[in-house]
């Protein structure tokens, strides 16, 4: 038999077991655990310092009125979900009654059917509700079989602190958890409206194509028959307008399809290695100056009736993997955006050169620039910087030309595609600082600069291509 000073001993030993316990139970706090690990690990420390073979941590759910649990020590981890007035775990939630029983079977309020399922034997039983900070009940702990005896009235006391403690830690957790499904359901929201919006789109690019084919194919016929009509020349250029905004229509449609197809393809997930998955797309290394070099021919040629100047800058020979069809494309588009902001007598480069770990492609224009507030929306899609009722469709490359607004909407899908990044900065003209400004579109022309310096200092716009470095 133990002496009185042995048991002295004891029970302070189990003291100092238990004080270090509640110490172990808030570095659970730092571990930045998920809900059902919180409650485990609490459900284990309960079981640990109670000495009780096995612990069942039950949670309100105010949406079903159940108290529910997946954290029932011995059971395998399955949910149990039971109404929250039932059994001895519902009537310590109703009441906040602490329920501390020697032997469970003599107690009506017992269900003795999960032991005759499962095999197990509950003596002892001890159930206590737990708390929000605010004092509404969170939940119960109930603990089976005090492995020595029954549980104490020193039991209870610790208890009771260690309850306090881990209703804390579990608030914290249901908060995290609450945030992150917060933050799943508003993925899922916009996945799903994503879909809903590439639908409509196709439906919209599919409804379009055929009926202005059809359109285009009539026009055609009735402009042979009118041909051979010499009195009907004022019709004939009729049906030129006519069909010249037809093909513009159709050429939207055009482009909005592939927009369509490559957003489908980027988030199909493909890598832009993945040639098989992109069709006819094909990655190589490209020497970015002389197609830098190229491209920027092939613009000077197209706004020969441009008075403006090119220059070609690079510093280092640079080299990226990519589609060389979609790079030309992209660095063609770029080129022709620019031109078509750039007065006459104004001046565009491309700029070459290595940052870090990037390559960046820079094409400037020294035009108008763009407001703060329209650059947040440049890259949308079927949109122009211009106000509505100033807004005109001119030959391609002509100043202020008025694009439809998805060429870069569809070189910002092929940076998702292609593992670029494309991105613009700009300053508006000091002169024209609102969208109701209208430039004449000659330097010489504009009655705020007297010499040309004045012009290409007064504003500028810069979009960028950055590719990852080692192509």
């Amino acid at each position: 038999m133990l002496g009185e000073c042995d048991m002295h001993e004891q029970a302070q030993g189990d003291r100092i077991r238990k004080l270090h316990s509640l110490l172990e139970l808030g570095e659970l706090v730092g571990l930045d655990l998920q809900l059902d690990e919180m409650l485990l690990k609490i459900a284990q420390k309960a079981c640990e310092v109670m000495e009780s073979d096995r612990c069942s941590l039950f949670l309100h759910d105010p949406t079903t009125g159940e108290l529910w649990s997946k954290v029932a020590l011995g059971m395998g981890g399955q949910v149990i979900r039971i109404p929250c007035g039932a059994g001895i775990a519902g009537h310590s939630f109703q009441t906040g009654e602490t329920i501390n029983l020697a032997d469970a079977y003599a107690d009506p309020r017992f269900n003795k059917e999960v032991d005759e399922r499962t095999g197990y034997r509950t003596r002892s039983l001890y159930c206590a509700p737990v708390y929000y900070r605010d004092g509404q009940r969170l939940g119960v702990v109930q603990l089976l079989n005090k492995k020595d005896g029954v549980f104490t009235e020193d039991d209870a006391v610790f208890f009771h602190i260690f309850a306090n403690h881990a209703s804390i830690f579990i608030e914290i957790a249901q908060l995290q958890q609450a945030r992150l499904d917060a933050l799943e359901q508003s993925r899922k929201d916009l996945e799903r409206l994503n879909k809903v919006k590439s639908k409509a789109l196709d439906h919209l690019s599919h409804e379009l194509k055929t009926p202005l084919s059809v359109i285009r194919g009539i026009i055609n016929l009735l402009k042979k028959r009118l041909a051979t009509d010499t009195s009907s020349t004022k019709n004939v250029t009729l049906f030129d307008t006519l069909e010249r905004n037809v093909n513009r229509i159709l050429d939207i449609q055009q482009t909005t399809d592939n927009i369509i197809r490559s957003h489908q393809e980027s988030e199909g997930g493909f890598s832009p290695n993945d040639t098989d998955r992109r069709g006819s797309a094909r990655a190589e290394s490209i020497a970015l100056v002389p197609l830098a070099g190229k491209i920027l021919e092939k613009a000077r040629e197209r706004a020969a009736h441009r008075d403006i100047r090119f220059h070609l800058e690079a510093t280092g020979d640079h080299h990226v993997f990519m589609d060389p069809d979609i790079l030309e494309d992209v660095l063609d588009g770029l080129l022709k955006n620019a031109v078509e902001n750039t007065p006459n007598e104004g001046m565009i480069r491309i700029l070459l050169e290595r940052k870090g770990d990037r390559i960046l492609l820079k094409v400037q224009d020294f035009g108008i620039g763009i407001t703060e507030e329209n650059q947040k929306s440049i890259f949308d899609g079927l949109f122009h910087t211009q106000e509505t009722d100033l807004y005109t469709s001119r030959k391609p490359y002509d100043f202020n030309a008025g694009g439809k607004g998805l060429d870069l909407l569809k070189m910002k899908v092929y940076g998702q595609c292609f593992g670029f990044d494309l991105s613009v900065e700009s300053k508006r003209c000091v002169y024209l600082p609102t969208d109701s400004d209208i430039c004449p579109g000659r330097i010489s022309a504009c009655p705020h600069c007297e010499k040309r310096d004045d012009c290409l200092s007064s504003g500028d716009t810069t979009f960028c291509v950055s590719f990852p470095a080692g192509g």
